[in-house]
């Protein structure tokens, strides 16, 4: 990324957009970092928030990330939880950490920096200890494919779920009883990083030295608060924090159960409610934006100059000098107002589609001023000119103004989206118009159906056929008193 950022810079660009779809540790990273610095990752290299979708706004997306950053972590202490799991893991980080973790932000902050730690450490280990672990007594080197180390970890693992949970297993009985899975220094290996791996059910392998014999024992033990397979005596390394692999499957189930609108879990109605459309909202706010606002490089050469070129279109729009940001145009210094005008048309038209026939037709505060007249002599030491134009033909610049193009379709969606945002839509069968389906109530998940009618439509056929007869109805005015429906006389002021 610093790298596309000293390009963009060297090449002079005016604004960059980004599409913000990055996964970190198999988890929605735009989510997380959100929570913890209170901007996307592409907020470190001066990206902002662009657009939202489903119409959220700047303010929307602000109030989403503080909701969420000062969610209190007692929130999940209190009453009870279906899932003692996850106030079992925030204890023992709280427990961990030198200074009080409050809010959900202050967690995954300690969590992502415990995983930063373990990381360098694991890339800081001596290379010459690792490769003694693949070298056995001859010298020869043996080499491991993961799958193999995978193979003979689980069926230690299957060995100590047989065994009865209060029972420890010696480092020989487990080693002899997959001794026919690999070879001696395999198993070793296993042996070796076989303490604190998560297990399935919420399990954990627990690995201790027998104070009384000092045989090395392993046992698989339920992953409550004292026991994560995440203490000193299961991390190999001797650290008293968790192995990065365990880090790594707390981060992901804590992220699960505390962020993840379609995983969280249940606790207090209101506060979930409030939390799940948050965090929904920063999984709606994909476009970020950098204004890179280029400082202007000295020119070369000494008889050319040039200026910041606003336009205006006339007869279109009230606000329309704000419709495109400036262009910039060089000009030689006896530049006349004409090639002035050709230049800045030519700017607009290559740089936007919507203006490539808009044509130039004079310079806004000098109306009357002879093309032949020179720039320099009119404008003097202003940097700064914006010229008046049109674009010509039918329709020459609004069908160019929405995302769709030259494709003639309405978006009119109750969220407020007026225009494609990149989210799933579907069309009404009746008049045409495009919604999101979320917003239609049909999951993102759900298939299309076969015929959809909007909400608007559903009212107005139930509200014509509320105010019509059925075509079996016969309506009879019998001596101005009394009606005849179906043949059965209705008093008048039913009708």
């Amino acid at each position: 990324m610093d790298f596309w950022d000293r390009l963009c810079k060297t090449l002079g660009v005016r604004k960059v957009s980004v599409m913000d779809v990055s996964k970190k540790y198999g988890i929605e990273y735009r989510l997380l970092h959100a929570i913890m610095k209170g901007h996307p990752w592409y907020g470190d290299w001066g990206y902002k928030f662009g657009s939202g979708s489903y119409c959220l706004t700047h303010e929307s997306y602000k109030s989403a990330v503080e909701s969420l950053s000062n969610l209190p972590l007692s929130t999940f202490s209190q009453g009870k939880m279906p899932d003692s799991r996850v106030q079992d893991m925030i204890k023992y980080y709280q427990s961990l950490s030198e200074h009080e973790l409050v809010n959900i932000r202050d967690l995954f902050c300690f969590i992502m920096g415990l995983i930063g730690d373990a990381h360098k450490t694991a890339s800081n280990v001596d290379e010459t200890t690792c490769k003694k672990r693949r070298f056995n007594a001859s010298g020869l080197s043996i080499s491991w494919d993961k799958s193999d180390i995978e193979r003979v970890e689980q069926a230690m693992i299957r060995v100590l779920r047989a065994v009865s949970e209060s029972k420890w297993v010696s480092w020989r009985a487990l080693r002899g009883a997959a001794s026919k899975l690999g070879s001696p220094e395999l198993l070793d290996y296993c042996l070796g990083e076989l303490g604190g791996k998560m297990v399935y059910g919420g399990m954990v392998v627990n690995s201790r030295c027998n104070p009384q014999t000092g045989v090395y024992e392993f046992r698989v033990e339920a992953a409550t608060g004292a026991c994560y397979g995440i203490l000193a005596n299961n991390n190999s390394s001797g650290s008293k924090y968790p192995s990065e692999e365990n880090l790594l499957q707390c981060l992901r189930y804590l992220y699960d159960s505390l962020l993840h609108p379609q995983m969280m879990v249940n606790y207090e109605a209101g506060t979930r409610t409030l939390v799940m459309s948050s965090a929904q909202k920063l999984f709606d706010c994909k476009q970020f934006v950098k204004d890179y606002n280029p400082e202007m490089l000295p020119l070369s050469d000494s008889q050319m100059f040039r200026l910041s070129c606003h336009v205006e279109l006339v007869d279109e729009f009230e606000d329309s000098e704000a419709i495109t940001p400036p262009e910039l145009i060089v000009l030689p210094l006896n530049a006349t107002v004409a090639e002035l005008k050709n230049q800045a048309a030519n700017a607009f038209q290559d740089v936007y589609l919507m203006f490539r026939r808009f044509q130039v037709d004079e310079l806004h505060g000098y109306s009357g001023v002879d093309d032949s007249t020179l720039v320099k002599l009119l404008l003097g030491s202003r940097d700064v000119v914006c010229v008046r134009g049109r674009c010509i033909g039918k329709n020459g610049l609004s069908k160019f103004r929405m995302e769709r193009g030259l494709e003639r379709w309405t978006v009119d969606c109750s969220c407020g989206a007026k225009d494609d945002d990149g989210e799933r839509m579907l069309a009404c069968d009746i008049c045409g118009v495009w919604r999101h389906t979320r917003c239609s109530d049909i999951h993102d998940t759900d298939p299309v159906p076969a015929r959809f009618v909007c909400q608007k439509c559903q009212h107005s056929e139930s509200k014509l056929k509320s105010s019509g007869h059925c075509k079996d109805e016969t309506v009879t005015n019998v001596s101005g008193s009394s009606c005849f429906r179906n043949g059965l006389p209705v008093p008048s002021d039913v009708i």
